[in-house]
């Protein structure tokens, strides 16, 4: 999963933090000591800080799926029922979410096996969410090439060909869309653009309420897959076929 920032470096941080702190000074003399001790301690035995920071990242990723949680139920309809998003099987009765970045590798990589499986799976409803979480021209581009694509019937076309493109680049957006017959004018007009940048933007707004802050994030009912884990996301599936 691509990531700004990891859990894991707050965690680390927050456990050095606390280390310095217990082996700090103090005027008190009876604190100098149980600080001394407490230093000594750590000092021949650095297990426990790692203890203290898989602690630390359980408690984390608990409060996290369970923000998530609250929030998924919250927002079901942005999810899985925003009229403007391409969906694929739109006539599947489990739908698939998925969040995903042009410039994201982690999304090229699954690309394939995405596509494969909503050939494979006609009860899978899957829906686009045009996530353009990094800063990269391309990304952006990229991201309104896609929606541009929709009315043509070329979205799906244009959105594998842009993810085997490593990376991509603005110049290849463009050529993709003339390849697929679409005009790519309109991306360089700000005022042909508003559509869809707010939808655009309402995208990086849901990402944020879900607490999504990497690429690439998979939703199937209440469950928030996180990372370009295949296998959890047709688990996930499997479980929602055998709850109806």
């Amino acid at each position: 999963m691509d990531l700004p920032l990891t859990s894991r470096t707050l965690a680390l941080a927050a456990v050095s933090c606390l280390a310095m702190a217990l082996s700090g000074c103090s005027e008190s003399p009876s604190d100098a000591a149980f600080n001394a001790k407490v230093r000594a301690y750590l000092l021949a035995h650095p297990e426990v800080l790692r203890e203290a920071m898989t602690k630390l990242e359980e408690n984390d990723r608990a409060a996290t799926a369970k923000a998530a949680l609250a929030a998924i139920k919250a927002n079901r309809a942005a999810i899985e029922r925003d009229p403007r998003d391409f969906v694929a099987n739109p006539r599947g009765t489990i739908t698939v979410t998925e969040f995903y970045d042009y410039n994201c590798g982690y999304c090229k990589t699954i690309s394939p096996q995405v596509v494969a499986l909503i050939r494979e799976n006609p009860d899978v409803r899957f829906v686009f969410k045009e996530f353009h979480i990094f800063q990269e021209p391309s990304s952006l581009r990229g991201a309104r090439a896609a929606l541009l694509s929709r009315p043509s019937g070329r979205y799906l076309q244009v959105h594998q060909q842009m993810m085997a493109q490593k990376p991509l680049q603005p110049a290849q957006v463009d050529a993709i869309l003339r390849a697929n017959g679409i005009d790519p004018g309109p991306l360089d007009n700000p005022a042909a653009m508003v559509a869809i940048d707010r939808q655009l933007a309402d995208i990086q707004a849901l990402a944020a309420k879900l607490h999504l802050d990497g690429t690439p994030g998979f939703i199937i009912g209440d469950t928030l897959v996180p990372g370009a884990d295949m296998d959890a996301v047709r688990a996930a599936i499997a479980q929602a076929r055998a709850r109806r």
